[in-house]
């Protein structure tokens, strides 16, 4: 199915921008000679649909970086249908390079892009994203909005080619950053694979949270079809920007708005899909958060018990061999949603007015290594994310199985404790530290509010010593977040996070702690009176700020298992023009 198959958006409602343009009086006037100063002529002003093209470019996030470029195709969509183009700027977030964390300006991002669309005129909106976090910022705040909108991503760069063999940001990065303080490989072969690994414009090729949120945009009903794999330098990639466009003029004033395409059966198919696809633990909350907006009901444990239906079908790192390259020309979410159409909703509404399922008619799958058949998977069913609860987790906790040793996935050992990653850090190269294979490492006070903004530093580095005698993956416990494109047994998101007091605040160095993922339990092996007089004497952490953004997102912030979102954003808005400025 292409967007040249559309069907129509729906009940159609007054235009939003005739609140502004159709004013006869002064207010109009102001809007309409401010436009004419940019070389807008009056046939704009005619009553067409007005399409803002929402850009998350940014220099400083290189992933995003070539969306100036998609913004122009878009804007040729938009044209050729007759509607009125005006780009403009949203926050941008750059995952490899903003501190502490991108998690901590989400939101922010998300309350800019809600504002700037309900503020301006504006019947229908393209989302242009990429980068980890822009992707959930932009639902979000369209979400909250609630004007008719779709997104876009940049597509994924192409395949690293280091000395003869495929690489994957993200996860070859952590690979070989541990070989090198091994000392199996030499700085000057890090530095030849360094300059190997990013070859073109894009975000992360391997399944990480940007690959993952991207699928999962599609499967939402969110993306026009094909548009989550394609890589970024693919001149079909502009072509479906181009017919994003068009379907944008399409939506305007219709009632195809975020709220009415990501409903409970939309969300249910994206966990499914999450599952197949082996994608992030950041989906989880992006998702959660993006629900909130919504009114949507979706809680934690919906993620395993729906995930667990499902195989890990896509062979993709880091739980896999290949890249987002091969998954495209293997057929792309089309294909693999085709596969899955007996296990998914049939009745959700996309952005091109049909089904997921109808979208996705007659897709095929032309590589079987890369998207296996479901009675040939990659792992089994129930090997996604799982969620944790127990005495350590009783607000739950994630690990992505796929992406775990299997041996470590019930596991009993002492806890090895530090209350910041740099108390950590500053000991992990000691020849001498403590540390055995069973060791069960916590690093703590990572969270929400603790670090704060609960940064991807849930896949710590192994100790020194263990790398040295050949130990590549151990069972670490934090309340941080961890990179879509990082493996490990990682437990992660641990809620109530350490810094508001929750029970990981109060483990000791020493203590028994028992993994067992097969139960879905998470329990350090302490007296529940002992956990007492521990609780009563613990103090909590002076806050980060007194001033600006940190100071807000502190004091309103969520915890891990409802998405990390502000409490005063969450629940449905609607897209009423503000009183007039003049």
């Amino acid at each position: 199915m292409t967007v040249n198959d559309r069907q129509p958006a729906g009940d159609a409602a007054p235009l939003r921008s005739r609140a502004w343009f159709g004013d006869g009086g002064k207010n109009g006037f102001i809007t309409r000679h401010a436009l004419r100063g940019m070389g807008r002529g009056g046939h704009n002003f005619d009553g067409r649909p007005v399409i803002g093209i929402c850009n998350t470019y940014s220099e400083l996030t290189p992933c995003n970086g070539h969306l100036q470029l998609i913004a122009e195709a878009v804007k040729r969509g938009v044209l050729q249908a007759g509607g009125f183009p005006l780009e403009f700027p949203a926050m941008s977030l750059g995952e490899p390079i903003m501190r502490p964390t991108t998690m901590l300006y989400r939101n922010l991002a998300a309350m800019e892009i809600e504002e700037q669309i309900r503020a301006n005129p504006l019947d229908a909106v393209v989302l242009l994203t990429g980068c980890d976090k822009t992707t959930p910022a932009a639902l979000m705040g369209a979400a909250s909005a609630g004007v008719p909108a779709i997104v876009f991503t940049g597509g994924p760069m192409l395949n690293g080619r280091f000395r003869g063999r495929d690489v994957g940001s993200g996860t070859d990065v952590w690979r070989m950053t541990e070989e090198l303080r091994a000392g199996t490989i030499t700085q000057e072969e890090f530095t030849e694979f360094e300059s190997s690994l990013n070859r073109s414009a894009g975000h992360c090729m391997t399944m990480g949270t940007a690959s993952t949120m991207a699928c999962l945009t599609e499967a939402l009903g969110m993306m026009v079809p094909g548009g989550s794999g394609l890589p970024a330098v693919d001149s079909r990639r502009g072509t479906l920007a181009e017919e994003t466009g068009i379907r944008a003029v399409e939506l305007a004033g219709s009632d195809l708005t975020p709220q009415r395409i990501m409903t409970r059966a939309a969300f249910e198919n994206a966990i499914r899909v999450n599952a197949a696809i082996g994608g992030s633990t950041n989906a989880v909350l992006h998702l959660l958060a993006l629900a909130g907006r919504l009114d949507v009901p979706l809680a934690l444990d919906d993620f395993d018990r729906l995930g667990a239906e499902l195989p890990l079908l896509v062979d993709l790192m880091p739980s896999g061999r290949f890249l987002m390259e091969e998954f495209a020309y293997a057929g792309g979410l089309p294909a693999l949603i085709n596969d899955l159409r007996d296990h998914l909703h049939r009745d959700t509404v996309t952005v091109t007015g049909r089904s997921l399922l109808d979208n996705c008619e007659g897709a095929e799958v032309y590589d079987r290594e890369v998207i296996r058949p479901l009675d040939r998977p990659v792992q089994p069913a129930g090997s996604g994310t799982a969620v944790l609860r127990g005495n350590l987790a009783p607000g739950g906790a994630v690990i992505k199985q796929s992406a775990a040793d299997p041996k470590l996935l019930s596991h009993t050992g002492p806890a090895l404790v530090f209350d910041s990653l740099e108390d950590y850090l500053a000991v992990a190269e000691d020849p001498d530290l403590d540390v055995t294979a069973d060791t069960v490492l916590v690093v703590r006070n990572n969270g929400p509010k603790g670090y704060p903004g609960m940064p991807e530093v849930g896949n710590v580095q192994l100790p020194k010593k263990l790398l040295d005698a050949g130990v590549r993956d151990m069972v670490r416990i934090s309340d941080a977040r961890m990179s879509g494109t990082a493996y490990g047994t990682c437990v992660l998101h641990v809620a109530p996070e350490a810094a508001v007091g929750g029970p990981l605040a109060l483990v000791r160095t020493g203590d028994p702690v028992r993994l067992d993922v097969p139960a879905r339990r998470l329990d350090v092996l302490v007296e529940d009176a002992e956990l007492e007089r521990r609780k009563a004497a613990w103090q909590p952490p002076r806050p980060h700020a007194d001033r600006g953004w940190t100071y807000l997102y502190d004091r309103h912030v969520t915890q891990a298992d409802t998405g990390v979102d502000l409490d005063f954003l969450r629940g449905a808005s609607d897209s009423t023009p503000p009183r007039r400025a003049f």
